[in-house]
């Protein structure tokens, strides 16, 4: 029976687990974890697609990396990687990906790191090992980027991305399949970096818009409250977050856990007494959040918005919790 090829279709990306600890050995290989929006090319003939990971459609916000995978030498491709802004110096930043009019002099890249799809073959059973060769030859000539493999051990790999100030290291075992929209074990991850997404449920009302921001993960259906938001909000930020949040408005507090009956050691909480002062939202808005830590109790210390989430779902934001074991990160 002849072969009949598949049209380019999104594919619901593979997710990593989180760990404290990357794994040693000659199964594993290494990249750096891009600081940037999750990203799938799509290449159908002519037509190229940039979608997020909740299949948002980006292709006109990144004309230059729409640009390069026409360059693609197959009829039709779907690749999986990272949309990145690169500094002059090659340093990734996320605030730069989200304000790039205020950062002229950065680059907006595409760094791949799978190949998912090729001229109608699926590819996703494959070890990754043979993904990886088949993607490496695709991009040649076109202006898209692979992620490179690091080399050398975990550890040292570990010690010199965290002398660059990057984010953290995926490790990935080499004879892993793609198991689409799937948290496997396969792929692991380690942040550097403290961060994760956040939702926003409400905001305390100030000069600029917002004063800070109140955001929560959930736990299964319910929106769990973890802090106060004031870090990183400059007065373009504040004004910018309530255009974004005043649709939203509601007066409901969407918090399973407010309020609080003191405040927090690091401000966390929301007294019965300030509940009047907040603006309360429906809970769609994504934030990536930076952190020192999080408490005892279950606040982030120190926390600093960084920008935010256009590509991920508000309901399939959980606490991220490192694990060297077997179970999911939550």
């Amino acid at each position: 029976m002849a072969h009949t090829p598949h049209p380019a279709t999104f594919v619901e990306p593979m997710s990593a687990k989180v760990v404290d600890t990357l794994p040693e050995g000659d199964r594993w290989v290494y990249e750096v974890k891009w600081d940037g929006y999750r990203a799938l090319i799509l290449k159908e003939g002519r037509k190229v697609q940039i979608r997020s990971r909740n299949n948002k459609d980006l292709t006109s916000t990144y004309a230059n990396v729409r640009a390069a995978a026409e360059q693609l030498q197959a009829e039709s491709a779907v690749i999986d990687g990272e949309v990145v802004a690169l500094d002059p110096t090659g340093r990734p930043s996320f605030q730069a990906l989200q304000h790039r009019k205020a950062h002229p002099d950065h680059i907006v890249v595409y760094y791949a790191f799978d190949l998912l799809q090729l001229n109608g073959e699926d590819l996703t059973r494959l070890p990754l090992e043979q993904r990886r060769d088949q993607l490496e030859r695709l991009l040649k000539g076109s202006g898209l980027l692979i992620s490179q493999s690091l080399q050398g051990s975990a550890a040292h790999i570990v010690e010199a991305v965290s002398r660059l100030g990057l984010e953290g290291v995926v490790a990935k075992r080499k004879d892993s399949r793609y198991d689409a929209a799937q948290r496997p074990g396969a792929w692991l991850k380690l942040k550097l970096d403290r961060q994760q997404e956040f939702v926003v449920g409400g905001y305390r009302p100030g000069t600029h818009g917002v004063e800070a921001l109140l955001v929560g993960v959930y736990d299964g259906r319910s929106l769990t409250f973890v802090g106060n938001v004031h870090g990183g909000l400059i007065p373009r930020t504040r004004r910018d977050l309530y255009e974004l949040l005043e649709p939203l408005h509601s007066t409901k507090c969407p918090f399973r856990n407010l309020p609080t009956l003191k405040k927090g050691r690091w401000g966390s909480g929301v007294t019965p007494d300030e509940m009047n002062e907040m603006q309360w939202v429906t809970p769609r808005l994504v934030v990536q959040i930076r952190f020192a830590e999080w408490t005892a109790d279950g606040y982030l210390r120190h926390p600093a918005f960084m920008g935010i989430r256009r590509d991920k779902a508000a309901s399939t934001v959980r606490r991220e919790i490192a694990t060297t074991g077997g179970d999911d990160a939550i």
